[in-house]
């Protein structure tokens, strides 16, 4: 049975974090597994796959040979890549070419002088950005080479260093083997040579599914090939309590798989020895709308059935007797010869290592349709923080936009790194809605019945938000309204934290403190206050919450909430004393994932949601996580890890990971003197330059580069094919690197 899960995207659906996994494309299938890294920060998966070649290896130096072949070799065989790249939505691979007098694709009319070796061994002469058949590199797509009559910038033979690089992103070509360079034979002739890693986004396969909608619905496919063995693997979701998932027959043989009950899948065959069935019996119903795994496989020796993670039913094959079968008919896929056929979804059907396309099949098959809705019953859970799981035709996605949160899952903090001086005030009414509109729209959830709009006071609010600081006293977070009414969360002069209510009825404001224990230490600090009437709870960190209780001559009604303050309070009127005492010189340190009520201020400042309007900021808010959320498990050391690249350059551009760790410091420091140095002397020739020309008008001419570059064929050509829609960017995207 499968130790392994088959993708990226089925790590990631078990919750799982970035990282390195062992993934095995094709099930129990002949490729075996492979170590691939997994990251999970955007909405789609990228899946990486290492080689060994280093980044900027040097090639030439007057080499005697004609052609120097650098080869590439992967931490996974050609067929293994192949099999993550077929099933991908999207692949890439970077490629870098730097030379010294030493020409690339030999443009414009030339034979190449350079060229890679893709899958299946096939030589290709064109180059990152640019795509199959366009004997161009990224410069000569975009008309910005070096020089305009060639369309790669090495190929102007310079003795200078110049560079083409850029993506690869036709799949079908991927992995690069080899990297075949010329031109290196005459005197002063040099390149450099980077490839980075192949990586692929998407899984086409996880999510390949089709809802059987009637009991007598079905899909046929051709005659399955499993004579000495199969190994058959799939997802159901159902709410019926019986029907058939597959069936395959022969003269005497077949092979067969169904729901027998709520609680009971069963593999049944014959081989010739008479008809075997193996059965798992669940626990808990399986018919819950939920989505099950199912893992069969048989072989001469034994066959084994697998539900989700019950253990799995093993029964050894009789040591005499057939062992091979047979079949004649179409593979069935739901109800098959007059049976009651599967009512609900399969996907991720899998057959001897093969994905069979239900959805393909689905869209001309009556009574069946392709896709497959309620994943969000099983997966809904992984959206946290209050997102809210989304049902997609493929999957699903977490929708962040009412949290303070942000990412795939709804876990990474929004915050940011707040300088002496600098607020940031949220309006609850946008300019221009009265305040009535205004309260019952954003601050009342419409979700609460108890809260009604015509007074316009709050009877609870729910507050959360993460520090940072090492000066007190400072306010870290205040609620200003039309009248005296207020809440505040502040910073004492000792360090200490303390909550403060004004909602009227008494004649000193309510204060809860926190007197043992100093915030401002520099660490991340958790604040959650929950208020319900006169009932408060705070909570700290991880220690348990505390109750408070308002005096009972105070009202329980904050009236008319006017705007939200972090960071320092501006608001006209009077102000409390020691508020305003602690307002100079003001917050300085990080606040993170900051909600109130409905609202996330800080995520309205740093995202363009249709909150924005509503935030004023007074300095520069510059985003930082604050060290709040949890830490993701690292990747493995470079020790340990027999893949490791050495990345000790800076030509990586992925996730700006590689910025090297093998840079010497010492070259760091003369570099840095070196860049001084020239900086000056430009700045004087600029001066120069400036005042003798200064009565002869300027010579800028501000042309729009996109208006250009689009009218090229070949941009136009790849602008319009699907395979290309990245290449461009991403190679507009190496050359601002």
């Amino acid at each position: 049975s499968a130790i392994y899960e088959l993708s990226c995207e089925a790590y990631k659906h078990l919750g799982k974090t970035s990282n390195y996994y062992w993934i095995d494309p094709d099930g129990s299938g002949t490729l075996g597994p492979l170590k691939v890294y997994c990251n999970m920060t955007e909405d789609k998966v990228w899946t990486t796959v290492y080689h060994d070649l280093q980044m900027q290896t040097f090639v030439g130096g007057n080499s005697p040979e004609k052609l120097s072949v650098l080869q590439l070799n992967y931490s996974a065989t050609m067929d293994q890549i192949s099999a993550i790249t077929s099933s991908a939505e999207y692949c890439e691979q970077f490629i870098s070419y730097s030379c010294k007098m030493s020409r690339l694709l030999n443009t414009p009319e030339g034979n190449p002088f350079t060229w890679w070796v893709g899958k299946a061994n096939e030589k290709h002469y064109y180059w990152g950005g640019s795509g199959p058949g366009i004997q161009k590199c990224a410069c000569g797509i975009e008309r910005n080479c070096t020089d305009p009559k060639y369309y790669c910038n090495c190929d102007a033979d310079y003795k200078q260093w110049r560079k083409d690089s850029g993506m690869l992103s036709y799949k079908e070509h991927l992995p690069v083997s080899q990297v075949v360079v010329g031109d290196l034979d005459r005197a002063g002739s040099e390149a450099k040579v980077s490839v980075g890693p192949v990586r692929c986004q998407g899984d086409r396969n996880y999510w390949n599914a089709a809802s059987f909608v009637t009991s007598s619905s079905y899909l046929h496919f051709s005659t399955f090939q499993g004579e000495t063995s199969a190994d058959i693997s799939f997802y159901f979701k159902t709410s019926a309590s019986d029907g058939v998932f597959l069936e395959n027959l022969g003269n005497t043989d077949f092979i067969k798989l169904e729901l027998k009950s709520a609680t009971e899948v069963s593999f049944s065959f014959d081989v010739g020895n008479g008809p075997v069935e193996i059965v798992v019996r669940s626990p808990n119903p399986l018919n819950d709308d939920q989505w099950h795994r199912v893992n069969a496989e048989r072989n001469v020796k034994q066959a084994s059935l697998q539900v989700d993670q019950l253990p799995p039913e093993v029964r050894k094959a009789p040591t005499e007797g057939h062992t091979r079968l047979e079949l004649y008919s179409q593979l069935y896929v739901g109800a098959a010869g007059g049976q009651r056929g599967f009512l609900g979804c399969i996907r991720s059907l899998r057959m001897n290592g093969v994905t069979l396309d239900l959805e393909e099949r689905a869209k001309v098959t009556p009574g069946v349709k392709p896709g497959c809705s309620g994943h969000c019953t099983s997966y809904g859970m992984y959206c946290a923080n209050g997102g809210k799981c989304v049902e997609k035709y493929n999957g699903y996605s977490c929708d962040c936009s009412k949290t303070a949160y942000d990412g795939p899952f709804c876990i990474k903090d929004v915050g940011a790194f707040f300088e002496e001086g600098m607020w940031l005030r949220y309006n609850f009414h946008s300019p221009g809605t009265s305040v009535k509109d205004l309260v019952s729209r954003t601050l009342l959830s419409s979700a609460d019945p108890e809260i009604t709009a015509p007074d316009l006071g709050l009877n609870k609010e729910e507050l959360s938000f993460s520090f940072s600081t090492t000066k007190s006293p400072c306010v870290l977070l205040y609620v200003s309204s039309y009248t005296p009414d207020f809440m505040a969360v502040l910073v004492n002069p000792t360090g200490n934290l303390q909550i403060r209510y004004n909602l009227g009825g008494t004649k000193e404001p309510y204060n809860i403190d926190i007197d043992h224990r100093n915030m401002a230490n520099g660490q991340p600090h958790t604040v959650n206050v929950t208020r319900n009437g006169r009932d408060i709870v705070l909570q700290l960190d991880h220690y348990p919450p505390t109750s408070y209780s308002l005096p009972a001559t105070s009202d329980i009604q904050f009236n008319s909430p006017k705007a939200l303050f972090l960071g320092k309070v501006i608001e006209i009127g009077k102000i409390d004393q020691d508020i305003y005492k602690y307002n100079t010189p003001g917050f300085t340190g990080c606040l993170s994932r900051v909600q109130f009520n409905q609202i996330a201020p800080l995520k309205a400042a740093l995202r363009p949601t249709n909150a924005s309007s509503h935030v004023h900021i007074q300095g520069e808010l510059v985003e930082s996580n604050c060290g709040a959320s949890p830490l993701t498990i690292p990747p493995m050391s470079a020790a340990t890890d027999p893949w490791h690249l050495d990345s000790a350059s800076a030509d990586f551009p992925y996730n700006g990971q590689a910025i090297g760790d093998g840079v010497n410091r010492n070259s760091a420091i003369i570099g840095g003197v070196i860049a001084v140095v020239i900086f000056t002397i430009l700045c004087t020739l600029v001066f120069l330059i400036r005042y003798m020309f200064r009565h002869k008008g300027t010579y800028h001419t501000n042309e729009a580069k996109g208006a250009e570059s689009a009218e090229s064929a070949d941009a136009a050509i790849m602008n319009n094919d699907p395979n290309f829609t990245e290449t461009i960017d991403e190679s507009k995207k190496e050359w601002l690197i």
